[in-house]
């Protein structure tokens, strides 16, 4: 299915009759939030929720910001981060394909090797971020660089874009020590499989990497050519998540994995200046994604089946919160055109304060993880009762504990 998002003549027909946007949505296809945001291309992140944030003084507001200028310093003193310093050489022979191992797959003790590996859902094992594979670097940067870019917006503090841009260089563009735009060997199965679909889940935090190559743009951190190198990278990524054997599989989850395989299409389509394959992939988005997989009380079957339900009906939503964020940018409105999605959200905030009381399994709880949903809700529903508790609103911008 995903080869049909491609770009195709058909596209023209959008540039003779533009979709119209929302009254106040300031996002504008390829180009992003820029006009509206002193030349920011950001996505996700809305002009006017970071300045109300930036303008604030007060004692929660200021000690939120403190925490991200600490954390921001000491990822100052982080990386470079690479690939190709990983223990283990993939399948392929080339340690610049990103390579990693399935988060719920474990030795089988049973046998004298090991192989093949069990599955133990729910139950991470610790090796997969271990230096013999790539997904704790690729974390670190991802959470480093988004960090670093939220930095440099609320304090102006150039050394935080440049940093930044430095480990952009090295992960994704130098010649001997950079990613190939591929995921054929992620979340491999020892014994079982070199590469699967559902690694295409590790990119995922890419997405807050593009928001902060927005923010950092006005540092001048990012030359025009490596802008360029990135946008060239993210093109690519996103031919082969349309076109290889895992991407296409991927597309066709029917779980969180699917629908975080179109927020990431769709993202980084849209940072590659392709909007046709993002409005694409938009306007499928209710009948392909959120018809198959919210039922009509918002409960999300998949997700409900697995030992952390809850944490997984979250990510689930979030992702498809992303879909209808980016959406709105090609003038798709997903908050109200995509019949579910506000039912899902019901079903999951009838448990905020109370998640003692989730009636599906859940073996790690997490207090907070609500509240994130509720921001979101705030923002794609404005006036219709999703009340945002402030600390949790610091702390989803400012990447700190605010309480």
């Amino acid at each position: 299915m995903a080869a049909a998002f491609a770009p195709s003549s058909g596209s023209a027909l959008y540039a003779e009759h533009p979709r119209p946007y929302a009254a106040g949505q300031t996002c504008r296809g390829a180009d992003g939030h820029a006009a509206a945001f002193d030349g920011r291309r950001t996505f996700l992140f809305e002009p006017s929720v970071l300045r109300a944030l930036a303008a604030r003084t007060d004692g929660a507001a200021l000690k939120a910001k403190a925490a991200l200028v600490a954390r921001a310093d000491a990822a100052l003193m982080r990386g470079p981060y690479t690939v190709a310093d990983k223990r283990t050489v993939p399948p392929s022979g080339n340690r610049r394909d990103y390579l990693s191992v399935g988060p719920y797959w474990w030795p089988d003790p049973a046998k004298k090797d090991g192989l093949p590996y069990i599955r133990r859902d729910g139950e991470v094992n610790p090796d997969r971020a271990s230096d013999k594979y790539d997904r704790a670097d690729l974390g670190a940067l991802s959470a480093d660089v988004e960090m670093l870019g939220l930095a440099y917006y609320f304090t102006g503090d150039a050394a935080y874009a440049r940093h930044a841009a430095d480990l952009l260089d090295i992960w994704f563009l130098h010649p001997r020590l950079g990613m190939r735009p591929n995921m054929n060997f992620a979340q491999a199965v020892p014994g079982r499989e070199n590469g699967r679909a559902e690694g295409i889940i590790d990119t995922a935090g890419l997405q807050g990497v593009v928001e902060a190559i927005g923010l950092i743009a006005p540092s001048g951190a990012l030359t025009a050519e490596r802008q360029a190198g990135l946008e060239r990278w993210f093109s690519a990524y996103v031919d082969w998540l349309m076109t290889s054997r895992n991407g296409r599989a991927e597309d066709a989850a029917k779980n969180n994995h699917g629908l975080w395989y179109d927020s990431q299409l769709v993202h980084f389509a849209l940072f590659a200046r392709r909007p046709e394959v993002a409005r694409k992939v938009a306007e499928a988005f209710p009948r392909r994604r959120v018809a198959p997989q919210i039922a009509s009380d918002g409960r999300m079957p998949h997700e409900l089946a697995r030992t952390r339900s809850l944490h997984y009906s979250v990510y689930a939503l979030t992702a498809a919160y992303n879909v209808a964020d980016l959406g709105r940018c090609v003038g798709v409105d997903l908050w109200n055109g995509a019949e579910g999605l506000r039912r899902a959200t019901d079903f999951i905030v009838s448990y905020r304060g109370r998640i003692d009381r989730w009636p599906d399994k859940e073996i790690d709880p997490e207090p907070d993880v609500i509240e994130d949903l509720v921001i979101r809700a705030n923002r794609g529903w404005p006036g219709a009762g999703y009340e945002p508790d402030d600390a949790a609103l610091l702390r989803a911008y400012f990447k700190s504990d605010a309480r």
